[in-house]
């Protein structure tokens, strides 16, 4: 079994396709290595291929979401189980080496979580956690801490002719 000596802050974001299997291939790969992996997913609430994948091999995962989009305020439930999701991090974080936190730059942008409040949460982070940052529209203050950031960036994406979310492929 490995240990990492320093763990990083690695951000995945941009307004292009590849950000959680990315971060999920991470954690196969470290899973491989004999490192501790989970995966903890902020708004989303349902079943993918990736979670049935994970489940075979053992590897745990949370996900604080209703499964919606949030198209204008957050709801109440929505600010819970956010602050669920932190919650459980936290509780959890020691444990391992590596978890990816998929989605979390939305707590900030839906207006579920105050910016300064990841900010300080980051700064918890144990010395030895690498942690994976996803989502669209990082903000700044988060990006300042990442010690390695990634942008997926959209040249051309079926959506945009229609062609909705192919499960198997998205999701």
């Amino acid at each position: 079994m490995i240990k990492l000596p320093k763990g990083l802050i690695q951000v995945y974001t941009g307004d292009g396709k590849g950000k959680t299997t990315a971060a999920i291939g991470l954690i196969i790969r470290a899973h491989g290595n004999q490192l501790k992996t989970g995966l903890v997913q902020f708004l989303k609430g349902v079943a993918s291929g990736e979670l049935v994948t994970l489940a075979k091999l053992g590897i745990p995962f949370w996900q604080f979401g209703s499964g919606e989009f949030i198209m204008g305020s957050p709801s109440k439930e929505d600010q819970e189980l956010a602050q669920t999701g932190v919650q459980k991090v936290e509780s959890i974080w020691q444990d391992y080496d590596l978890l990816v936190l998929d989605e979390i730059s939305y707590l900030v942008t839906c207006g579920l979580l105050k910016e300064e409040e990841i900010c300080d949460f980051l700064k918890g982070k144990p010395p030895q956690l690498e942690l994976v940052l996803t989502g669209r529209s990082m903000p700044e203050s988060i990006l300042a801490q990442a010690d390695l950031i990634t942008e997926m960036k959209k040249i051309r994406h079926p959506y945009d002719l229609g062609i909705r979310a192919r499960k198997g492929i998205e999701y």
